[in-house]
């Protein structure tokens, strides 16, 4: 991004300073493409005619997770509209092969500016290689939650009762091999999901690129996938793991959190050319989803914000499939507890903010199983995807400059098995861990 762009935007004025009201932020905003009705409108910010954003529409793509509600809830309760961004949709993808593909078409070709997304997505789709060498630079602009993803087993291996422990399954794993393929389940190739799994059977002494084969599943249709036998284990945010036992056809051998407690996940993405273009409105859709992530986290709107992302246009989903994990409640199939540091978190412990420290650690693991080369430059990499620049900025003009960190880095991560990743040493990490591709 050019200086010239960064000053553009940095340079904005508070959206909260006096000034001119637009006309539109008192009006009810869209649900959605469909036109529906919000059930509540936020008050119209006020917003001076030098800071308005240079265009109002923006076109925003999710996947049924339960981790996209603030894209979700920022339509639906009005923070879109209260920032002048009146004409935001909000629009359902099939997979995150589809995310990609409407991100490299961009809206002017039919396609998104931007999305709820995987966070080591924007990395690979600005190197080009998930898109078949067509660099389309992206920046991150918010982390969307920590937490919250499951790693489910079909019930063939119930008795077993796997859970951060993967090694049980090395022997059952050898064994049905003698019969069939063995395969494993991610959303998409290099992305968290992947990556976790990954994490967790190497981490038991299962390679997942020699003893198991993985497989490519949208979220939606995990739990059919695993209903029909066409895998033995998967990786998926909520609400599949909870509906995978609701639906008895398997069990969560773990919520991630208790594979890196507090772990980022998914990120609030755009194209580049899309926020150096429009700085403002990129500005005040980040501010619009800080605002949503606020409300998501407060426990007194759980329950609402259940009830509508589970809505047709959404998720499609049983409101009883959502709820319980979103307050903190697990029935795994094989146990049960409750807690509140392993849910999702949309803005408490510093949820939103896109530490580069976490990038950085994706990065890495893409590089452990081939998806990047070894040689790649993952600071300067890091340096021009995350822009935690806007994300500082954005939070100032809302009032939580106080949630701002004061480094980039949250320092040294300790998984679940003790092995520890200091940021400011990837390559000892790398070079520690056992099963890997280089």
């Amino acid at each position: 991004m050019s200086q010239l762009s960064r000053r553009k935007f940095i340079i904005t004025a508070s959206a909260t300073a006096a000034g001119t009201l637009f006309a539109h932020g008192c009006s009810s905003p869209q649900s959605a493409s469909n036109g529906s009705n919000s059930p509540t409108a936020a008050p119209a910010a006020n917003v001076s005619s030098a800071d308005a954003p240079e265009v109002t529409s923006a076109k925003l793509g999710f996947i049924a997770l339960t981790d996209a509600s603030p894209l979700i809830i920022a339509k639906e309760k009005g923070f879109f509209a209260k920032y002048g961004m009146k004409d935001v949709e909000v629009l359902k993808q099939a997979s995150w092969g589809a995310t990609r593909d409407n991100i490299v078409l961009g809206s002017e070709g039919g396609g998104i500016d931007g999305a709820h997304i995987l966070t080591p997505m924007p990395y690979l789709i600005s190197t080009g290689k998930v898109t078949d060498g067509k660099k389309v630079p992206m920046y991150i602009l918010a982390r969307l939650n920590l937490n919250g993803q499951g790693i489910q087993l079909s019930n063939t291996y119930r008795d077993l009762k796997v859970d951060t422990d993967s090694s049980p399954l090395e022997d059952a794993f050898s064994k049905a091999k003698a019969n069939k393929e063995v395969k494993v389940a991610m959303t998409f190739p290099g992305g968290t999901h992947d990556l976790w799994i990954r994490y967790w059977l190497a981490a038991g002494g299962i390679d997942p690129d020699k003893d198991v084969s993985t497989i490519v599943v949208p979220p939606p249709q995990m739990v059919a996938n695993v209903k029909t036998g066409t895998m033995e284990a998967f990786c998926v945010g909520e609400p599949w793991p909870l509906q995978t036992v609701n639906q008895d056809v398997g069990y969560n051998a773990l919520t991630t959190g208790e594979l890196w407690q507090n772990h980022p996940e998914k990120a609030f993405a755009m194209r580049a050319d899309w926020v150096d273009k429009y700085p403002k409105a990129a500005k005040a859709l980040l501010m619009a989803v800080q605002e949503a992530q606020i409300w998501c986290d407060k426990d007194e709107n759980k329950e609402e914000m259940c009830k509508i992302v589970s809505k047709r246009e959404w998720f499609k989903v049983p409101f009883k499939d959502i709820i319980d994990r979103s307050m903190g409640k697990y029935n795994m199939g094989v146990r049960q507890f409750e807690s509140k540091e392993l849910m999702q978190k949309y803005w408490r412990d510093n949820a939103s903010y896109p530490y580069k420290s976490h990038d950085l650690w994706f990065l890495t693991e893409d590089i452990r199983w081939g998806y990047l080369p070894p040689d790649t430059d993952t600071k300067k990499l890091v340096d021009a995807v995350n822009r935690e620049d806007l994300w500082k900025e954005a939070a100032k003009v809302i009032g939580q400059e106080a949630m701002i960190p004061a480094s980039t880095s949250r320092g040294v991560e300790t998984f679940f098995d003790g092995v520890k990743f200091d940021p400011e040493k990837p390559e000892e990490y790398l070079k520690d861990l056992k099963i890997k591709k280089v």
